[in-house]
């Protein structure tokens, strides 16, 4: 049977080679010149940065992560990671809960102190069961720690407050910190969190992008670039898909664009699921490509969840994942703005924001402002999923229409899931897997 594919970004490119591996028929349709979506890379002035944000290549799933590393070979580096937060002026270490010991004095005192509290009125069973995000993570790492860190940083990412998400995707993405960690951590005892991402791996040349290129060799010629879909139909048990010009033909349809944009390709849409698919909420992104001379501290990525350094939410240092990404003497930073529709970083024009960067790196003491010799943003409009508490009702209602017109969801905004790169992979195995 043949199948398309709609969108070429990491999932559809998965998705078409595992088909092709079982022996389908597949095409590829992709909107922009260049296959990758989010995983693309751009090399200018002899820098490379990933145009999507910064990626690293880590799983939990040694299938996927098997997957990832034998598709680069020996086009790949592994790093051990070093990743901060700055708060208050300090590089604080990754995740907050194990470098409570340097913090200011008061803050540390804060932060165990009602850590302590809220585990014994957990055990007691004085505190309710959390019902959205925010209580949640007043109910998993107390007062302090929320208050300090994570309320703050999660909703300088999500641009939406914490008290109207739901709290359903926390499990396995956010883990619960180990209570002897925690302590340990208060009186400087070394502890480390996230241990699956210690270390992770990144291309040595032509930064994420490469990866895709090496997945997507066997299907070359079944992408078609530069095909804006303008239409899909169902005639007599055939899709057709059209971008105005040119039809393509398919038994089966996969999507991994957008569920917004696949809607508008609809024609019949009850006006209950148009309504649902436009109520569900995402963030984009300005990608903030910054090339300077000389060399940048010694840090994987850190977190910024302060107000005052700038409209930043995270740094990137990918020199530091491999030095081919910056030319010789030189070093690479990749700051990420998060912006919804109407917001100060939406109405700003792109040199501003770079000014403002540079500005708050300076500020920072990561650069001076007379090494920078490259500056380029880049925005996606497509970027994180937004979980509010209407989310899961709005998306089963998608989901069930697409699924009863036959057609496959697949990839982080198609399912409109926040997946990285090892989930898009995993769910392309899985649907591939169940074909």
């Amino acid at each position: 049977m043949k199948t398309a594919i709609l969108g070429a970004g990491l999932t559809g490119i998965t998705l078409a080679r595992l088909l092709l591996e079982k022996g389908d028929e597949v095409t590829l349709l992709e909107r922009e010149k260049e296959y990758g979506g989010l995983c693309r890379s751009m090399t200018v002035s002899r820098f490379t940065f990933d145009i999507g944000g910064s990626h690293i290549i880590f799983s939990r799933d040694a299938q996927v992560l098997t997957f990832m590393r034998d598709a680069l070979g020996k086009n790949s580096q592994q790093t051990k990671r070093n990743t901060k937060i700055f708060y208050k002026g300090l590089f604080v270490k990754y995740p907050f809960e194990n470098g409570l010991h340097e913090l200011p004095k008061d803050d540390l005192y804060f932060c165990i102190n009602e850590f302590i509290k809220t585990l014994i009125a957990v055990e007691k069973g004085e505190l309710p069961p959390p019902s959205n995000f925010r209580e949640w993570i007043n109910y998993t790492f107390g007062k302090g720690i929320a208050e300090l860190y994570m309320i703050p940083y999660n909703e300088k990412i999500w641009k939406y407050p914490t008290e109207r998400m739901s709290m359903h995707w926390v499990d396995g993405r956010i883990p619960r910190p180990p209570v002897e960690d925690v302590i340990k951590s208060a009186i400087g005892i070394e502890t480390d969190g996230y241990t699956h991402q210690s270390f992770f791996s990144y291309p040595l040349k032509g930064g994420i992008e490469a990866m895709v290129r090496e997945i997507a060799k066997p299907i070359q010629e079944n992408i078609q670039t530069g095909f804006h879909i303008s239409s899909v139909r169902n005639e007599d048990g055939k899709f057709i898909i059209s971008d105005g010009s040119q039809e393509i033909t398919a038994g089966r349809i996969v999507s991994t664009i957008p569920v917004q944009e696949l809607l508008h390709c609809l024609d019949g849409v009850p006006e209950p699921v148009r309504k649902a698919c436009s109520e569900l909420k995402y963030n984009s992104i300005a990608c903030i490509f910054i090339g300077i001379k000389g060399k940048v501290p010694d840090i994987s990525w850190m977190y910024i969840p302060e107000k005052e350094p700038g409209l930043f939410n995270r740094i990137s240092f990918p020199s530091n994942y491999s030095p081919s990404v910056a030319p010789p003497g030189h070093s690479s930073i990749l700051v990420e703005i998060t912006y919804r529709e109407g917001d100060e970083a939406s109405e700003m024009p792109d040199r501003d924001i770079i000014d403002h960067v540079v500005r708050s790196l300076e500020k920072m003491k990561i650069i001076k402002r007379n090494e920078v010799v490259y500056s380029e943003l880049k925005r996606q409009k497509y970027a994180y999923v937004i979980y509010d508490l209407d989310y899961l009702r709005n998306i089963d209602k998608v989901k069930e229409y697409c699924a009863g017109r036959g057609i496959g969801l697949v990839g982080r905004f198609a399912e409109f899931e926040y997946l990285n790169m090892d989930g898009c992979i995993r769910n392309a195995m899985n649907f591939a897997g169940s074909l």
